[in-house]
């Protein structure tokens, strides 16, 4: 049996529509927090076993993997400790394999937190003996309208310098993982970068924006210091504005920019572009 985590949030929930396409539901089992919860409901309304497993709570998670040949963990907030303990109970549950969604930029010496921390879980995962695939998911496109902030109120993006992004749908990573689970011989290991066709830095996309809605967005570089200070009074928890700064750092550096043919060979098709998922975003706006 495949299990997938944090089956009720985009990326899982994606996850979940893809197997579903070629497996029957009797096959999957989805491990999620509340599963009470509406999102969770509609998954058992499907045939889907619904499990309760939550990460922070991992007393929880030996049963809601029991029987998985497969389980894909689905990485949450930027902490090593809730994925140590998944990787631990899937061992325990007995899995023959380990899907876990990581990043592109995955490495201990990121200049990006969460980067650092996928780095970790794929140091666990290696330590299992078992079968793993960490899929290096490129950097996800819907999290674009977030960087980008009240510039996209205002028409004027004040940034720190920064560089090019390999944004990717995760739509199209959605598939990637279901492959992994599926079809195993197809992914396995640590992956290539799974990302989209291009690479853009924040001044195109500011040009994306001005296609998209029509008005004019500007982008001003500013230091970190003023932008870290913006980010705080703009309601940001100041432990968070330490990874923002770093995902500047980090792409001024180069780690976001790779783009790879590994996801487009996979989906048959050139992935979605960022200008896509904006375009959707926006108008639902």
């Amino acid at each position: 049996m495949i299990i997938v985590t944090g089956a009720t949030g985009q990326l899982g929930g994606a996850v979940v529509d893809q197997i579903l396409e070629h497996l029957p539901a009797r096959e999957l089992a989805v491990s999620v927090r509340d599963p009470r919860s509406e999102a969770a409901r509609r998954l058992a309304d499907r045939g889907v076993q619904v499990r309760r497993g939550d990460f922070t709570a991992p007393e929880t998670l030996p049963a809601a993997f029991a029987d998985a040949s497969s389980v894909l963990i689905v990485s949450g907030p930027a902490d090593p400790e809730p994925h140590r303990a998944a990787v631990e109970a899937a061992v325990i549950a007995g899995a023959e394999r380990i899907v876990y969604t990581a990043h592109m930029a995955a490495s201990p010496e990121s200049h990006f937190g969460p980067a650092r921390q996928h780095a970790t879980t794929e140091r666990d995962l290696a330590a299992t003996g078992i079968a793993t695939t960490s899929l290096r998911n490129g950097f996800h496109a819907s999290s674009a309208p977030f960087m980008l902030g009240a510039g996209l109120r205002t028409g004027g993006l004040r940034l720190p310098a920064d560089g090019p992004v390999a944004w990717t749908a995760q739509q199209d990573l959605a598939v990637a993982a279901a492959i992994a689970l599926t079809d195993p011989d197809r992914l396995h290991g640590t992956t290539a970068p799974l990302t989209a066709s291009r690479a853009l830095d924040m001044d195109e996309l500011a040009e994306v924006v001005s296609r998209i809605t029509g008005r004019t967005v500007t982008r001003t570089v500013v230091d970190e210091d003023e932008y870290r200070a913006g980010l705080v009074a703009g309601g940001l928890p100041e432990a968070l504005a330490p990874m923002m700064t770093g995902f500047f750092a980090a792409a001024r550096d180069g780690e976001f920019a790779t783009v790879d043919p590994t996801l487009a060979d996979l989906l048959g098709h050139e992935p979605r572009s960022v200008e896509d998922v904006l375009t959707e975003a926006l108008r639902a706006r």
